[in-house]
Order: structure tokens, then sequence, then C-alpha cells
């Protein structure tokens, strides 16, 4: 009966845990036509300094209402330290990468970051991984290797860029799960949003920018931006924090489909045959992928029951 309870508790985090990433996916996709839009009109690393500072400051305003707290040491050690670090790497090549390429096929290299956090979980965390779950993350970086098509142009910064930013997402991510409990959702986010200031600010001194004054309309675009990015950010960590990684995680191929929308709609995007053809690759194999671990399971946890 116990069992019964737990697995029942258990599909209801689950379930609310794939709600509240496809939100947050919706979020991130307006989020990135608006900061799109912005790091083509002012230098990239002042958006994500602004950004950062504006989105980091709300979080904390937020955790110091809820009592969290946001200015303990304990962010700036161990594995909050890893998480903060990997927030600020992702968010220097992110938005590096969009200002460089279409919006499309930025999200689109985003796609791989579930197969990456399957990899990194069995290389560092111990988790089991078969031959065929190895084959669908093969299989699914031959689609990122069709949408950055290197054979075309070599690896340019861009496609360094969001390689680099995949990492650090899939980073990211395997940490907040192993992050003690008492550390509030709030103040993580607080301090993960607070990593891109100084990560524009390096932004801003390698690209040897200087900082310009924000026109009204532009200023409205970085807030719509901040705005966006504030929900998403707050779903995506709790979603994290309360969801099983392999029945959360193919949740965030929704990303694509709104990023495809809007990119087509409101950038005048048009989707090129290899991203296409690659994001197709991608999201196959993550989804053949996470249907492996959840029948695995599933026998596992047959398997007592039936002795």
């Amino acid at each position: 009966m116990n069992a019964s309870v737990a697995a029942a508790a258990g599909g209801n985090e689950n379930r609310k845990a794939a709600l509240l990433m496809i939100g947050a996916m919706a979020a991130f996709a307006v989020e990135d036509t608006f900061l799109k839009v912005a790091a083509v009109a002012m230098p990239p690393g002042q958006v994500l300094v602004i950004n950062g500072l504006a989105g980091g400051g709300i979080f904390a305003l937020f955790a110091l209402r809820r009592g969290e707290a946001v200015f303990s040491m304990e962010a700036l050690r161990g594995l909050a330290l890893v998480r903060n670090l990997s927030e600020g790497v992702a968010a220097f090549t992110y938005l590096l990468a969009l200002a460089l390429v279409p919006m499309a096929m930025a999200s689109a290299l985003l796609q791989a970051s579930p197969l990456m956090i399957t990899a990194g979980a069995a290389l560092f965390l111990g988790e089991t991984v078969g031959w065929r779950r190895w084959i669908s993350i093969v299989t699914g970086f031959v689609g990122v290797m069709i949408i950055l098509q290197p054979w075309k142009t070599g690896i340019d910064i861009a496609g360094l860029a969001m390689v680099g930013c995949v990492i650090a997402l899939s980073v990211r991510d395997l940490v907040t799960r192993r992050l003690p409990p008492h550390l509030g959702t709030m103040s993580l986010s607080s301090w993960g949003v607070l990593a891109s200031v100084p990560a524009g600010a390096l932004l801003m001194l390698v690209r040897g920018e200087g900082f310009q004054a924000p026109a009204p309309d532009q200023g409205l675009v970085l807030a719509c931006a901040v705005l966006f990015g504030l929900i998403g950010y707050y779903m995506v960590v709790e979603s994290m924090r309360i969801g099983e990684v392999s029945a959360v995680a193919p949740f965030r191929y929704t990303r694509l489909v709104f990023a495809f929308l809007l990119a087509v709609v409101f950038l005048e995007e048009r989707l090129s045959l290899n991203v296409v053809i690659g994001s197709g690759l991608v999201i196959f194999s993550g989804l053949y992928m996470f249907g492996r671990a959840r029948k695995r399971k599933a026998t596992l946890s047959q398997g007592p029951a039936s002795r």
C-alpha cells in the first residue's frame, strides 16, 4: 500500500514537473525572441548585464520575501558554485551565438541538452545507460553536426558557442538535482541569473564594446525579455527539483516548436533544410532514449512484485 501511495505521489509530481517544463520552454522561446532583437540593436554583453541585474535583483527580492538566504556564502561553495559558474558560461555562449545566427538554429542546437544530460548522468553520476540509449545519443549528435554543417564552413565561433552552451546547461541541470533541499528555488534562481552579469561584462570586453544607453523601445524589449526569462527560469528550476530527470527532460523539446513559430512569424526567418532534418534527428533520438529509460524503470519496478 505504501509503495502504491509513493508511486502515485511520484506520478503527480512528474506531471506537475512536466507542465512546468512546457511552460518554461514557451517562456524561454518568447524571451529568446526579445533577446535576439535586443542583441542586434545593442551590444550582446550589455544585454546580458542588464538582464542579469534586473532579473537577479527581482529574484533576490522574492527570495527575501520567502525568508530564503540570498546572500549566503553557500552559493559560492561546492555544487552551488559549480551551478552558478555553469549558468554564467551558458549565458555568455548562448547570447553570443544568438547574436550571430538565426534563432531557429540556436534553439535547434539547444535540443541536444537532454542527450548530454543522459550521457553525463551515466559518466559522472553512475546511472545505467544501455547500448540502445548510447546509440540514440550518438545519433542525436549526428543531428547536431547536420545542423552545424562543419564540412561546409568549418566550426565557427557561433557553433562553438552553442556547443559550449549545451555542455554548460547540462552541467547545471545535473548539479541542480544534487543540491540540498534547504537551498530555496528563488535563491538559486537569483544567483543563477546574476551570473549573467560577469558573463556579460566579459563578453563586452572580448568584443571590445562599450556601454550604450538603450533607447525607449530597446528598454521595453529588454523589460519583456526579463519578464519572460524570470517566468521560465523559475519554472524550469522548480521542475528539475520536483520531477525525475527521465520524466521531465523530454519536454524540453517543446521549446523548439515555440521557437520555430516565433522565428518564422515575428523574426521572418526561413527554416533551412539542414536545421529541420538535424532537429528531427535530435528530437527522435531524445524521445527514443527517454522511452527506453522509462521502459527499463517500469520493468525494474515490477520485478520484486512478481516474485
